[in-house]
């Protein structure tokens, strides 16, 4: 199997919305809003073209990663550029053979290659902990509504890139996702069932791991290892 990484073209945007529905349906959610959620973020001001990358697999693109502008706001108001990724996507039949880990470490390459000091993401600390992750609670960098969750993610760039840079991490508004507008998006696509899974209720309280922030912690400095 040949794998290479490239940039992606708009000519592929159409099969690489395809991918990421495949790649997501019934795994988060019933059914999928990723490939929604990335027919918006390209139009958007936030998306960073370059870090746009789709992974190939004898030619055939198997998978995608992209990037956006986002921000940690701190108690002054004061916003800090931090860039974040998702929909990053590998097709079922090609998960677990490494090939996210290739595609993402290839992506933090070249964003650390472009300058950018850091990455906060959103995803599950037992696989982004393997790549170098941490939990943003670390820098004291919350949720936008001021909580820690343990699925919020850090990554410096560049070494202390987050060392004074505290407060509200918050993502492009192109991350918000209009139902009615998913609903009509996903007609185009071929019909699909949507079904709950057992990983949905474990997700459900992944997501539900959050707990308020201390004020008299929060932007005072401190780490929290």
């Amino acid at each position: 199997m040949n794998i290479t990484i490239r940039n992606e073209d708009e000519k592929d945007y159409r099969k690489v919305e395809e991918v990421t529905r495949e790649g997501f349906w019934n795994h988060f959610q019933p059914g999928a809003d990723e490939h929604f959620l990335l027919h918006n973020l390209r139009k958007s001001p936030d998306f960073i073209s370059e870090l746009d990358f789709v992974i190939e697999a004898d030619g055939e693109i198997i998978g995608n990663i992209v990037f956006s502008k986002a921000h940690v706001i701190d108690a002054n108001g004061i916003a800090r550029e931090v860039i974040t990724f998702g929909p990053v996507t590998i097709l079922p039949d090609y998960q677990k053979r490494g090939l996210g880990r290739k595609l993402i470490r290839h992506a933090i390459q070249a964003a650390t290659d472009m300058g950018f000091k850091a990455i906060l993401i959103y995803g599950d600390p037992r696989f982004y902990g393997r790549l170098g992750f941490r939990a943003a609670e670390r820098y004291d960098i919350t949720t936008a509504n001021g909580y820690f969750a343990i699925g919020l993610m850090a990554y410096e760039l560049q070494p202390g890139a987050l060392q004074n840079i505290s407060g509200r991490f918050e993502e492009s508004a192109a991350y918000q996702i209009d139902q009615s507008g998913l609903e009509a998006f996903d007609r185009s696509f071929e019909k699909k069932q949507k079904r709950e899974t057992d990983f949905h209720r474990e997700f459900q309280i992944l997501l539900s791991l959050v707990y308020k922030a201390e004020q008299e912690k929060l932007h005072s400095g401190k780490r929290i290892l």
